[in-house]
């Protein structure tokens, strides 16, 4: 008796543990986060669709990053219909992906399109993506077809919905 009592404890638990799924399994079904190279994430930072497209680089373990990024998120949500496009380049290390960036997102409820970018070749990007960019962050990136602007520094959402406004007039 003892023995079936045992065998059908273990039974139930090999069964339940094989349906239950890690926070972090979970995170990762419902956020899905692309991880980018440079030559990748290049073409988004030079499309002419006619959509204006601010582009910020930021981290979770960036404080004044994390501070800003209500201003993004405000932008997205006022600005989606009227063809701008909001995207959050994460600069997380990767084996911080699924432990800090996507229950990041998750928790924030982070709405802007978020992409993680990943390139060993710093010495390149940086200065291909901005020539007087020293590589710190927040930074960000704004334009359209007839101009483009780089910003290496924090916003706040009156002052980048300003800054906006002179690539939508």
């Amino acid at each position: 008796m003892f023995k079936i009592r045992l065998l059908i404890l273990v039974l139930f638990i090999s069964f339940s543990c094989k349906n239950k799924k890690s926070s972090v399994e979970k995170s990762v079904e419902k956020i899905n986060i692309k991880t980018l190279n440079y030559e990748q994430l290049k073409p988004l930072l030079h499309k002419d669709d006619g959509k204006t497209y601010v582009i910020n680089f930021w981290a979770t373990w960036c404080l004044p990053c994390v501070k800003e990024l209500p201003a993004f998120e405000k932008l997205n949500d006022e600005y989606k219909d009227k063809n701008v496009e909001v995207v959050l380049v994460s600069l997380d290390f990767s084996r911080q992906l699924e432990t800090n960036l996507i229950p990041f997102i998750k928790n924030k409820n982070i709405q802007s399109k978020v992409l993680h970018f990943e390139d060993k070749n710093e010495q390149f990007w940086i200065q291909d993506i901005a020539e007087n960019w020293s590589g710190s962050i927040p930074a960000t990136i704004i334009y359209n077809s007839k101009k483009r602007k780089f910003y290496e520094q924090s916003f706040h959402y009156k002052t980048l919905k300003n800054e906006l406004q002179t690539f939508l007039n």
